[in-house]
């Protein structure tokens, strides 16, 4: 599998069958990415929970490429009554997919959509693994620490916020990276605002391990 970064908590994956995967979709008003709405080409949208940093362009992307979205149900819900392509799950579900599984886990987090003026509730926030067959990536989306990310893992990849003030800051993810038990760590959800200003670095240097990434912005990598 094949990842790439865009700031905040946006990752685009390429699976081993070519299928392209983009979460959390927050491109307009991203400062960390170069990447245009018009630009992007995903079979999929996979959504960790409703707030707007991270719901982000989906309607525009979804309807551009035919993508199919990928959300807790009552999120899932809401894009379906825009006339949008849905797939809806809820946590501890795994489906599977032409290009391998998805399974919702837990998150520690509120979700809610602004939308119109109005804050619309949309059910819980929501952690996702991702298996092709050959890897498995963990997206956290946001969330704090909890002892249950003992049962997530193993996995390859696990992205994991360290922003702090509304996710898990530094200390916490380092904790987690031990509970998931990840073969890599990318911290995510940082820097976007200063409220959430992080150094990552002050996160990978301390990994006893060693396995933490700090992927260049809009960069394709792949998994080892």
């Amino acid at each position: 599998m094949k990842y790439s970064w865009h700031g905040h908590s946006v990752v685009q994956l390429e699976t081993l069958s070519g299928h392209k995967i983009i979460i959390d979709p927050f491109i307009t008003g991203n400062p960390n990415t170069t990447l245009k709405v018009e630009d992007i080409n995903v079979d999929y949208i996979i959504l960790t929970h409703g707030h707007n940093d991270h719901v982000g362009d989906t309607f525009d992307i979804a309807s551009k490429c035919d993508a199919t979205i990928i959300a807790m149900v009552e999120l899932a819900d809401f894009f379906e009554n825009q006339g949008l392509k849905t797939h809806p799950m809820n946590l501890g579900g795994k489906v599977h997919f032409p290009f391998g599984s998805i399974k919702m886990v837990p998150a520690l987090h509120s979700s809610t959509y602004n939308y119109q003026g109005e804050t619309l509730p949309m059910g819980l926030a929501s952690g996702v693994i991702i298996d092709d067959g050959v890897h498995k990536v963990y997206h956290a989306g946001d969330t704090a620490l909890f002892s249950d990310m003992k049962l997530i893992g193993p996995v390859d990849l696990a992205f994991l916020p360290i922003g702090d003030n509304y996710t898990m800051g530094i200390d916490d993810a380092l904790k987690a990276v031990e509970l998931v038990a990840c073969k890599w760590a990318v911290p995510v959800h940082y820097n976007t605002f200063p409220i959430i200003k992080q150094n990552p670095y002050d996160f990978v240097n301390r990994l006893d391990d060693g396995n933490g990434i700090v992927p260049d912005f809009d960069k394709q990598y792949n998994i080892n």
